[in-house]
C-alpha cells in the first residue's frame, strides 16, 4: 500500500466514525450509529416556550392593523375604478349615469346612455368588492351636499352602513387623503 491509498484509508475511516458528530446529527442518529432515537420531551418543550413567547409579542401587533390595512386596501381599490372611470370618460364623453352604475366598467351598458365607444374587453376585469365583502356604491353626479362633483363612490366600512366615526366612517372618492 502506498503513502497516498494509506492516507485515503484513514481518512476514510475516520470520516465513518465522525459521520454523525455535533448535536443536532446526535439526536437524528439512528441506534445502530449510537445516536439518541430523537428530541426529549424537555427539549421540546423548551422550543415549544419560546415560540409562545415569540407568538405573544408578534401577533397583537400584527392583529391590531387589520382594520387600519383593510380600509387601506379599500382606498386603493377606489382610486383604481376611478381610473377606469376616467378611460371611461376619455372614450365616451360621459360618466356611466347611476342607473348603469359601477357595471358600465365590466359590461357594456344596455341602460340610459349608451355608449358608441365602448372598449371591447370593458375597463375592469371584474368590479371588486369592497374589503369587507361589500359592492361598492356609485352616484353620478354626486349627491353629497359639501361635495358636488361629478360621481361618488362610496364604501361603507366596517359596519356596512352609512356614516360612522372612526373605523365604522365611510370611505368616499373625495375623502381619501383623510386619516
Amino acid at each position: 500500500m502506498n503513502g497516498r491509498e494509506q492516507a485515503e484509508g484513514m481518512w476514510t475511516m475516520w470520516s465513518r466514525k465522525h459521520r454523525y458528530r455535533g448535536f443536532l446529527a446526535s439526536r437524528l442518529a439512528p441506534r445502530a450509529y449510537g445516536g439518541a432515537a430523537g428530541f426529549t420531551f424537555i427539549e421540546i418543550m423548551v422550543v415549544v416556550a419560546i415560540l409562545a413567547i415569540l407568538a405573544a409579542l408578534v401577533i397583537p401587533r400584527i392583529m391590531g392593523r387589520t382594520d387600519d390595512a383593510k380600509r387601506t386596501a379599500a382606498k386603493v381599490q377606489i382610486r383604481n375604478i376611478e381610473g377606469a372611470l376616467q378611460l371611461y370618460k376619455l372614450d365616451n364623453g360621459v360618466y356611466p349615469s347611476t342607473e348603469q352604475g359601477l357595471k358600465a366598467l365590466v359590461e357594456k351598458p344596455s341602460v340610459g346612455v349608451i355608449p358608441k365607444k365602448w372598449k371591447i374587453g370593458g375597463y375592469l376585469p371584474k368590479l371588486p368588492d369592497d374589503p369587507w365583502a361589500n359592492p361598492y356604491k356609485y352616484l353620478s353626479p354626486s349627491q353629497k351636499g359639501e361635495f358636488k362633483g361629478e360621481y361618488e363612490i362610496i364604501s361603507l366600512g366596517t359596519d356596512g352602513e352609512v356614516g360612522g366615526e372612526g373605523i365604522n366612517a365611510d370611505i368616499t372618492n373625495w375623502n381619501l387623503d383623510k386619516d
